[in-house]
């Protein structure tokens, strides 16, 4: 391994920054390993993050070699390039100050209609021993190391169920994951606190007491700011240095954060306003989310890979996420070439971890 592949296997698998992402949230962070590979340098080794790296809080697959499991894209032509153009690279005067509606007319409009119909679902108010429930379909890909092949898969089903107050374990189903070696029974102790192997194929996730915005909870999203600029605001300051640059690590931090979980109503509409703020963000009249649905999507730029919010056109309802490569020299493939998407199913709350919905029995 020379130097430039040692420096970006640092880069792709950095040191926890937060003690809270223990190995098992870890784990699930690894699906969206393919949402931080970047054309671009960053100026900081990124913090393990949700969903959607080397393991996520939110949402995860990654082998040692970096080889996922959890891959997927199906090389797809691109459907459409940019409804609206802006400056790729701009980049906020200082982090920390926001700059109002400085994405294009067309963004800040379908992010605003975005925002009105989440404040128009109703609030869940779960309890703090409930768990949030979400179901989806991923598919991200990724790169081995050792060979420097490349992989994207066919997407696959991943269900998890997230402690509301993250004072209890999770549970993450997914195909490819194996539960039965989630926590190695020859490896406890007495006094040993962990669950014992699920037998259903899950896996356990940590309790996630020091909730954040790398590993959120419903919780911590609960608390905070509903004023778009605060919130921005707070955003830009926590992940100063971090990424590409502010405005990409904010567009990013966001997606996370509405990616895979649940948040009350008014939380939810300030995400997608102070997403509407940030410099740079365009709008895609067409995009495919992993389960095939067709949706307008907002998206911004990070180096050859555009990174893409898919949207009912009618209910503007978030429908999922999708990562397209849009420029020549990406090793995962040529423009137009589909690396990663998701597609949310559903989301709800649930008493018991690893309890089904009563809908899906139904």
């Amino acid at each position: 391994m020379n130097e430039d592949e040692r420096a970006e296997l640092d880069r792709l698998v950095p040191g926890p920054a937060r003690p809270e992402l223990s190995a098992d949230r870890h784990r699930l962070l690894r699906g969206h390993l393919m949402s931080e590979i970047r054309e671009t340098k960053p100026a900081r080794a990124r913090r393990g993050r949700l969903g959607w790296v080397a393991v996520p809080a939110l949402a995860g697959g990654l082998a040692l070699a970096l080889v996922l499991s959890n891959g997927g894209g199906d090389g797809t032509p691109e459907p459409q390039q940019q409804a609206q153009s802006a400056p790729q690279n701009q980049e906020a005067p200082q982090q920390g100050t926001t700059t109002l509606n400085a994405a294009p007319v067309g963004a800040v409009q379908l992010l605003t209609q975005a925002a009105d119909t989440a404040a128009g679902k109703p609030d869940p108010k779960p309890g703090k021993k409930q768990f949030v429930y979400v179901d989806s379909l991923v598919s991200f890909g990724g790169i081995n190391l050792a060979t420097g092949q490349t992989s994207i898969p066919k997407p696959h089903r991943r269900e998890i169920w997230l402690s509301v107050d993250g004072s209890q374990w999770g549970v993450l189903k997914e195909e490819g994951l194996d539960g039965g070696k989630a926590v190695d029974p020859a490896g406890r102790k007495p006094g040993d606190s962990r669950p014992a192997p699920r037998t259903d194929g899950g896996i356990w996730l940590d309790p996630n007491p020091r909730a954040g915005l790398n590993g959120p909870t419903y919780e911590y999203l609960a608390a905070l700011p509903t004023d778009p600029d605060a919130l921005l605001k707070k955003i830009y300051e926590e992940t100063k240095g971090m990424g590409p640059g502010p405005d990409q690590e904010a567009f990013v931090t966001i997606g996370d954060l509405l990616r895979e979980q649940l948040a009350p109503p008014a939380v939810s509409a300030a995400l997608y306003r102070a997403a509407a703020k940030i410099p740079g963000v365009t709008v895609v009249d067409d995009s495919v989310d992993a389960s095939g649905r067709h949706g307008v999507a907002v998206a911004r730029m990070d180096g050859a890979v555009r990174r893409e919010w898919i949207f009912d056109p009618k209910t503007h309802e978030f429908l999922g996420e999708r990562t397209v490569i849009v420029a020549e020299g990406s090793e995962f493939g040529k423009p137009g070439t589909v690396t990663g998407h998701s597609a949310v199913l559903g989301r709800t709350v649930v008493d018991e971890a690893g309890e089904e919905p009563p809908q899906k029995n139904a």
